[in-house]
């Protein structure tokens, strides 16, 4: 495997980035600094066993140093996705067992879903982006956000084949019957592999994107 070295000789930089900070983190309760802590790391046999089944997968991707940025936040036992067989925009660092629900998401849920209800192949997904040091809803709050930890990924708009663009904020509510029954089967998908699923239903700050992550749950709105 490609990446069995490089995992083989990671070292936690815990104690060399203690000192890093990406947002302000004072105010970060100590509850989720010791959320932080628990996520499992690389050398973790989990997360090497979801290395060894993503390569597997035929995935095709970069693992990353564990890294603490301070206040709670912080990228542990996570890769960055390269090549899941469709382009993705704007990913960053997700967790490992984030990266294998999500690379299965787009091959056996977005892809298939989109040949078979809008008679298009899905070529770029587009998304806003995994890790964020920050709170819930994006505000700052004691409650971290699972991006805090690069345990989300928010998804935006899907660009198909034949130019359509299909958005989360345009067409949940699209006129268009086959557009709406489109994304409600792959928001339906995404409730099925990962534990929390939010869409444009769930609250305002959630209309414009679906966001999923391997968090508390399940959950699925």
């Amino acid at each position: 495997m490609f990446f069995s070295r490089r995992v083989l000789s990671v070292v936690p930089l815990l104690a060399m980035l203690a000192g890093c900070s990406i947002g302000g983190g004072d105010s970060r309760s100590a509850r989720n600094v010791s959320d932080e802590v628990r996520r499992p790391g690389l050398n973790s046999p989990e997360v090497r066993q979801c290395l060894v089944d993503l390569g597997q997968s035929g995935v095709r991707f970069q693992v990353l140093d564990d890294r603490s940025f301070g206040g709670g936040c912080s990228a542990r036992g996570a890769v960055k996705l390269l090549d899941i067989g469709t382009p993705v925009t704007n990913l960053g660092a997700m967790t490992c067992p984030l990266a294998s629900r999500f690379a299965g998401w787009v091959r056996y849920g977005v892809v298939p879903a989109s040949r078979q209800l809008l008679g298009s192949e899905v070529v770029r997904v587009e998304s806003f982006g995994t890790y964020s040091c920050r709170g819930v809803n994006g505000v700052a709050s004691n409650r971290l956000s699972e991006h805090a930890s690069a345990n989300a990924v928010d998804i935006a708009a899907f660009v198909l084949a034949d130019g359509r663009r299909i958005s989360v904020k345009a067409d949940w509510n699209s006129p268009d019957p086959a557009t709406r029954r489109f994304l409600r089967t792959i928001h339906s998908s995404a409730c099925r592999r990962f534990q929390t699923v939010l869409s444009p239903d769930y609250n305002a700050a959630h209309h414009d994107h679906f966001h999923m992550d391997m968090g508390r749950g399940p959950f699925c709105r």
